[in-house]
């Protein structure tokens, strides 16, 4: 069986898709794998590689949220139909549900959301998106409406999705999965604090990092862009910003257990923590739906609005080595859940009963 899997190289559904693709594998399911947006890098291009039957196809197509109307991206979905066609592949793997909201495809379609325009500026914004804006929502809702099984990585993040995009059932909850990195045994832990991600997105909360990092006695180390494909940009006073770290580079970081902190607002998800956690790391999260559905009894929650709570939580771990031992323990074993294996198993499963009902996507957008 072979799938056709859409993805970007510009954060992490990168790392999903090709983490998913591998572990189809032994499900007998291959993937050509359509990436849209910025080219893939030479080490995104290896890692592809080395997945067993992926095909990389580079199409050049533009990311609905880089884009300022929608003939491009309903033009993206038709160009990612005929490639499908092209490829003769059983199902469509969408990882931008917008790209099905005005194309009928020859095939079952499964959209997976991993964020999207309306759902985040809930978050930022608590109001639905500004004019300039809400044609995209109008898009991944129709996709949504559309495709024939929607899939989230969390169901608190399936929850917002259904409510901001007036669903008439969540999607489909399947937790994210990621191998945890290769690091080299036996280093000392780190005396720093680490933080991951796109930086420069304001729920990220990266500003409020930086604030509590000037209130620690350990330095804060910052892993990731300050500067965002659309240019918006952020500036760090008081964290150290290490720029974007390959994988290896993450793997080195990871391996000295820093206590790792996230103080986002918004996450469908958050593979940094996961990456983290099944190295070790204590983690100090706040504490939104997400992070308390995938990380209770494993992490410490601070209110995300709340600085001065991030360094107390931050200094009650530092000044207590027994309970940062004791955290990244914990995360470690929680973090065993959430593996690419459990992850590809799932979507086989959605992926057969959809190919059981042998049911082209024929729904028509609401």
């Amino acid at each position: 069986m072979r799938i056709l899997m859409t993805a970007d190289a510009v954060g992490g559904v990168w790392q999903y898709a090709t983490d998913l693709a591998a572990s189809l594998v032994p499900h007998g399911i291959e993937t050509v794998l359509a990436t849209l947006g910025p080219p893939a890098t030479a080490a995104q291009r290896g890692e592809a590689a080395a997945v067993p039957g992926l095909t990389l196809v580079e199409t050049g197509l533009p990311l609905d949220w880089l884009c300022d109307e929608p003939g491009p991206v309903q033009a993206a979905g038709e160009a990612i139909r005929a490639l499908a066609e092209r490829e003769g592949v059983g199902l469509v793997h969408l990882n931008q549900p917008c790209l099905a909201a005005e194309t009928s495809y020859p095939v079952p379609v499964v959209a997976v959301i991993h964020g999207c325009v309306a759902t985040w500026w809930d978050a930022a914004h608590g109001t639905q998106p500004d004019r300039a804006f809400a044609w995209q929502a109008r898009l991944v809702r129709a996709g949504l409406m559309r495709a024939d099984a929607v899939v989230a990585p969390s169901a608190s993040y399936a929850a917002i999705v259904a409510r901001c995009h007036r669903l008439p059932t969540p999607p489909l909850t399947v937790h994210n999965g990621r191998a945890a990195l290769p690091v080299p045994a036996g280093l000392a832990q780190a005396d720093h604090v680490l933080t991951a991600g796109r930086l420069w997105d304001q729920v990220k909360r990266v500003r409020l990092l930086d604030e509590a990092a000037g209130r620690i006695a350990w330095p804060m180390l910052a892993a990731g862009p300050l500067v965002a494909p659309h240019g918006e940009t952020i500036e760090l006073r008081h964290a150290r910003s290490l720029g974007t770290l390959s994988t290896p580079d993450l793997a080195a970081q990871l391996a000295r257990r820093p206590i790792f902190v996230s103080s986002a607002s918004f996450e469908p998800f958050g593979l940094s923590v996961l990456e983290a956690a099944a190295a070790g790391c204590a983690l100090v999260l706040s504490g939104i739906d997400t992070f308390r559905e995938l990380w209770t009894g494993a992490a410490l929650f601070v209110d995300p609005d709340d600085a001065d709570g991030f360094a107390a939580a931050i200094g009650r771990v530092i000044a207590d080595q027994a309970l940062r031992q004791h955290m990244g323990e914990a995360a470690r074993i929680r973090a065993a859940r959430y593996t690419p294996d459990a992850m590809a198993g799932a979507m086989a499963s959605i992926y057969a009963g959809l190919l059981g009902a042998a049911k082209p996507s024929t729904k028509v957008a609401a």
